[in-house]
């Protein structure tokens, strides 16, 4: 199923930010912006919701010092105690302090991990997968509103976008991935 989406490119990061304000203000909806640099607050005036990527991290920070300390146990306590330097190992608080270099880093090494790997499921980054870019200027020096138009007047939805400073305004019918 097809819908209608326009396309506005700016020049200016500052045009833009006042045009995704007054564009909010009338109520459209804005699908998506391109960027070829991060720009600050770009996200709160598009009114997106915070990132709760940190939760998860946190979460699998917790997952890795539970491994590391279940597999130290398990290893040097339970399944194959030594007597290292005349310190026998017979229970896990004893020895604790030797521990704390290997809970930190199966720490650090889980939630980066699966931080990289929930950001790439989330942002559906898959291996091989194509680029949607749908201006090559975006890459350079051009910033692309991508505003759904499908049941709204696109003559004047375009005439409101050239009055937000938009250089270059484009309607497309544009093609729903529904994999």
């Amino acid at each position: 199923m097809a819908s209608k989406v326009i396309h506005a490119l700016y020049t200016d990061d500052d045009v833009l930010m006042d045009a995704v304000k007054q564009v909010r203000g009338e109520h459209y909806h804005i699908e998506e912006i391109y960027t070829p640099f991060p720009v600050h607050g770009l996200d709160k005036a598009m009114g997106l919701a915070p990132t709760r990527l940190a939760i998860t991290s946190f979460m699998y920070g917790c997952v890795g010092l539970t491994v590391a300390i279940t597999m130290m146990n398990f290893i040097m306590i339970e399944d194959w105690p030594q007597n290292i330097g005349g310190k026998p190992s017979f229970s896990y608080i004893e020895n604790m302090p030797a521990f704390v270099p290997i809970m930190f880093e199966l720490t650090v090494f889980f939630a980066a991990h699966l931080m990289v790997i929930t950001f790439y499921m989330r942002s559906k980054l898959w291996p091989f997968k194509e680029a949607e870019n749908p201006d090559v200027r975006t890459t350079d020096d051009h910033f692309l509103m991508e505003i759904d138009a499908s049941h709204k007047d696109v003559d004047e939805m375009t005439s409101f976008l050239s009055n937000t400073g938009a250089v270059e305004i484009k309607v497309i019918d544009k093609q729903e991935d529904n994999h």
